[in-house]
């Protein structure tokens, strides 16, 4: 079976093909991470919701015209990577651009899913071209609903998605405020959190991605690009055993952990920083103040990486309450 849709994009064709191939634009619409080598040949992965992620390869690239690529889920035994083909057409028209996209060889129950799934994200992608951005993307907490709740990748993608957005509000002329971190700027926080990614994702062998931009790239490419790297190869490294985090052995999991609160207690030291409010889910930041509990010792408050928890007020949230235990204090 095949699934077709088309939307009006307001944008002129050269621009709609970028929204919807280029990871900086994919980012704005449907994917918390997105790989691509956009050439007949050339492959792709997208984390479209955390803890699913999309791959495939391109099989015909015409710029401003039309986009060919195979499409599956990793770990999927029904719908492997490769086994459906997307094929989406630009066509010039009153207003913009008509989108037109096929979704061919699904099943009948595969459709239904995936009809869902592009109705939601091809009507983001309009509001991308409208807006700038589509914002938060709800379906983004769904793993955080469902039994049996997060695990720590599933995690790590889901605050990296709310740390996105934030960075992807902050402008060049915010870049050397002052953050509630003292010793860093905006700029310096951001180079601080890519260096924490990257230390990470050495345990799970992932491919350094520093001086991947120029310092002129925004901020969020260049915390997205390192984030991608760690993240897909973590999810082929697994959270199974032991890792070595620099000179120190730990279970795999905690080291998730650690990305987990990285990502959303920085995506709120940013947004103190520049005006702005982290959205996140009860869940999903229930789950990583339960993370933290676990990870921020007496310890590790000792060797300087926290400060003492401070006192958060009984009608606190809950990202509040975590941003409390870390040693930070709301100053909004």
């Amino acid at each position: 079976m095949a699934f077709e849709k088309s939307v009006l994009v307001p944008l002129n064709a050269d621009e709609t093909f970028a929204l919807i191939t280029q990871p900086d634009r994919l980012r704005r619409w449907q994917v918390v991470t997105a790989r691509v080598d956009l050439r007949a040949g050339g492959d792709y992965r997208w984390t479209v919701i955390p803890g699913n992620s999309a791959a495939g390869t391109f099989t015909e690239v015409e710029p401003g015209r039309r986009v060919v690529f195979t499409w599956g889920w990793e770990g999927s035994a029904d719908l492997p990577p490769g086994a459906s083909t997307v094929t989406i057409t630009l066509e010039p028209a009153a207003g913009g651009t008509m989108v037109h996209l096929t979704h061919e060889g699904l099943t009948g129950e595969q459709e239904a899913g995936h009809a869902e799934g592009w109705t939601h994200y091809l009507g983001r992608l309009v509001t991308a071209a409208t807006a700038g951005d589509a914002g938060p993307d709800e379906w983004a907490a769904k793993p955080a609903l469902d039994p049996p709740g997060l695990d720590p990748l599933s995690s790590a993608e889901a605050t990296l998605a709310v740390c996105q957005l934030v960075l992807r509000g902050i402008a060049e002329a915010d870049y050397h405020r002052p953050t509630v971190c003292t010793e860093f700027d905006v700029t310096q926080l951001a180079d601080h959190l890519i260096g924490s990614v990257t230390y990470l994702g050495a345990a799970a062998d992932a491919v350094p991605t520093a001086g991947a931009e120029p310092a002129t790239v925004p901020l969020e490419t260049r915390v997205a690009t390192a984030a991608q790297a760690t993240l897909e190869a973590w999810r082929v490294r697994g959270l199974d055993g032991e890792v070595k985090v620099g000179p120190h052995e730990m279970p795999a999991a905690a080291a998730m952990g650690i990305l987990s609160i990285e990502f959303l207690v920085h995506a709120w030291d940013f947004a103190q920083a520049t005006g702005q409010q982290v959205v996140v889910s009860d869940e999903l930041a229930q789950h990583v103040l339960g993370v933290a509990r676990q990870i921020i010792t007496p310890e590790a408050r000792g060797g300087g990486s926290f400060a003492d928890p401070v006192e958060a007020g009984p009608d606190a949230g809950l990202l509040d309450r975590l941003i409390a235990f870390t040693g930070r204090t709301n100053t909004q």
